[in-house]
């Protein structure tokens, strides 16, 4: 086999036979281990030469299906809690595989008026679910890193505006140091932004009060009346990633307005807390930000990859990130072009998945996902509270527990070792998926409950089974 022309006759036959596999493999997630044993040796056993003289379209997506079932980790399964990983609801994994069929570009409405248009309404869909002023667009992009890139992006507009220059055009040279604000909360997602923008990871200022890295209000007044003419760019973060906990939001939009800074919000999974009638207040403040950034392929439960940004002075993401050619439309194009607000060119139409997972289930339905995730984290932490072995380490006001096993008569000095092997031991495990951490100089697990599937017999099996390779 060689040009894919003649496999044309095929190709319904190979889309048969990829979602017969992808069925059985989901059908079977619920139950099987995260980690299968021997996924790691089947996954370090994959390369091949490449071939000459393909095998074909049906022999190649049967391999595929066969040695994915061995190596893939279940990640989008519900009782995988490492990181902040959601899965993929029905609506939005099916509306997900349209989009790879569609295999449309959303970067113009010329290149795809219907990634465009579906684009629009998702985003306008995700401002009216946040409960976001009108003043605030969205735009789709990779995830939490990409989302925090464009709102820093307009940041950084508006900083080098205050001071006269065109940074985009110019460049940094001969520019003063930035003053860039925020708690020990701050994720790396938004430090690496912050450095390929070009304003300097080290010119980053953690403004602490405690070992956790809780933020010292007074000092970011003082730092705020220090900051220059250009002002400051402010990060709140919404969702620390040991905890769940949040820097004081609506204290620190009050400083900004304040002192004419940049708030920026970086929300990657905790802007969801405002779907939770008990969490809601931990928000307070978010709809007062300058931008805000966020994760779909966490609490949304759409498909790798998927995140999203909200600004409220969208105008300037075209100034900031469009590249204009003759060929593309121009910046007085009616139709919404969004690619001019985003860093990639080469855009999937994600908003197909976005669209679906909320026109699937409403804003009740993921309300409820929500508030049953978070009576998850409580069921989880009352679980850790209840035994002896194990010592919570932190309040439980989102969706992470922050614990580690601390047997009776153990010393401190052996329980970071301790949890280390735990923690290994529970990946080799594979039954259940659950990291380690480092939290106020303590290694500790920090288990996220983000899928749509997790249950109660999810995070009780969490527990049983650390028991279980403690005692052992």
């Amino acid at each position: 086999m060689s040009d894919p022309l003649g496999a044309r006759p095929e190709l319904q036959e190979a889309l048969d036979l990829a979602a017969a596999e992808a069925s059985a493999y989901l059908a079977g997630i619920a139950g099987d281990h995260v980690l299968r044993p021997g996924s790691e040796d089947a996954a370090r056993g994959w390369p091949d030469p490449m071939p000459e003289q393909g095998d074909g379209t049906l022999a190649t997506v049967t391999e595929l299906a066969r040695r994915g079932r061995e190596a893939a980790t279940r990640s989008s399964g519900p009782r995988f809690f490492h990181f902040v990983m959601g899965g993929g609801t029905p609506a939005a994994l099916a509306a997900d595989w349209l989009a790879s069929a569609y295999d449309n570009s959303a970067y113009t409405w010329a290149s795809s008026p219907l990634a465009s248009a579906i684009e629009k309404v998702a985003t306008g869909w995700l401002r009216e679910l946040f409960e976001l002023p009108e003043e605030f667009q969205g735009v789709l992009v990779t995830g939490a890193t990409m989302a925090n890139f464009v709102g820093l992006a307009a940041a950084r507009h508006r900083w080098a505006e205050a001071l006269g220059v065109d940074v985009e055009e110019t460049g940094l040279a001969g520019l003063p140091a930035p003053a860039i604000l925020s708690s020990g909360y701050v994720h790396p997602s938004a430090t690496q932004a912050i450095g390929m923008l070009g304003l300097g990871r080290g010119n980053v200022r953690r403004l602490t009060r405690d070992a956790v890295g809780r933020l010292d209000l007074a000092a970011l007044e003082r730092e705020l009346g220090q900051a220059g003419e250009a002002g400051a760019i402010v990060i709140a973060n919404a969702g620390e990633v040991n905890t769940g906990d949040f820097d004081p939001i609506d204290e620190m939009a009050d400083l900004a307005a304040e002192h004419g800074a940049w708030l920026h919000v970086d929300g990657a999974f905790g802007l969801f807390a405002r779907l939770g009638r008990a969490s809601r207040g931990l928000t307070e403040g978010i709809e007062r930000a300058d931008s805000i950034g966020s994760d779909a392929h966490k609490w949304l439960n759409v498909p790798y990859d998927c995140g999203f940004t909200f600004v409220r002075e969208p105008e300037r993401l075209p100034r900031a990130l469009n590249v204009g050619a003759p060929y593309l439309p121009s910046a007085e194009d009616p139709n919404p072009n969004f690619g001019f607000m985003a860093p990639e060119n080469s855009r999937r139409a994600r908003g197909l998945a976005v669209w679906a997972t909320l026109r699937a289930y409403g804003r009740e339905g993921h309300r409820e996902m929500v508030e049953r995730h978070l009576a998850l984290a409580q069921r989880l932490a009352s679980r850790v509270d209840d035994t002896a072995e194990l010592e919570r380490l932190a309040d439980v006001p989102l969706n992470i527990v922050c614990f580690r096993a601390r047997p009776p008569g153990a010393a401190e000095a052996d329980l970071d070792q301790l949890n280390r092997e735990l923690g290994a031991a529970l990946l080799r495990d594979g039954r259940v998926f659950a990291g380690t951490t480092t939290y106020d100089g303590k290694v500790a697990f920090r288990p996220a409950i983000v899928n749509w599937q997790t249950e109660e017999a999810d995070v009780d099996l969490l527990v049983d089974v650390l028991l279980e390779l403690l005692r052992a």
